[in-house]
């Protein structure tokens, strides 16, 4: 299997003081928490604020993010970026196909339809086995993945909101 790339270096344009939201998929709970200790990690060592919500499956984390910016927004502390954190095993019906495929899309969907940086940290494998590889911070670290791609994205937005237009 070939290894992941993860950035290097220090950013060009900091993330400092963004407010990230978390929303985590409490199905599997035990992954839940290695998903979230990685992306915790990462958040942390960026030096940015975060608010953490729980909802029961990966198929609610879209709306919950959703629900969550608009409440931001209207409170006057919109966030900077999110990160979707979530497990999806197959298991013996299609189930698998309808989660896995339209919470990825959902989440896509919010991701253009409002800018939003976001990253995708719902993880979907065949196995429990391939799920805790993946969700352990000292392993996959998919949690502190998604949470490194939505401060990138938040960066890319902060240079490109900066950069004069020619």
């Amino acid at each position: 299997m070939a290894e992941p790339r993860r950035a290097q270096g220090e950013p060009t344009v900091a993330v400092a003081g963004a407010r990230i939201l978390v929303v985590e998929s409490r199905f599997y709970d035990d992954i839940s928490d290695a998903l979230l200790a990685g992306a915790t990690r990462a958040l942390e060592a960026a030096q940015v604020s975060f608010d953490r919500i729980s909802v029961p499956g990966s198929l609610e984390i879209p709306g919950a993010i959703a629900i969550a910016l608009d409440a931001a927004e209207r409170r006057g502390e919109p966030y900077d970026g999110a990160v979707a954190l979530g497990c999806v095993i197959r298991g013996d019906t299609i189930h698998f196909e309808i989660v896995s495929l339209e919470s990825a899309r959902a989440l896509i969907d919010l991701s253009v339809a409002r800018a939003l940086p976001l990253g995708n940290g719902i993880v979907t494998v065949n196995t429990e086995a391939q799920a805790w590889a993946r969700a352990r911070p000292e392993e996959g670290d998919k949690g502190g993945d998604a949470a490194r791609a939505a401060l990138a994205m938040v960066q890319l937005k902060r240079t490109l909101a900066a950069a004069r237009v020619r």
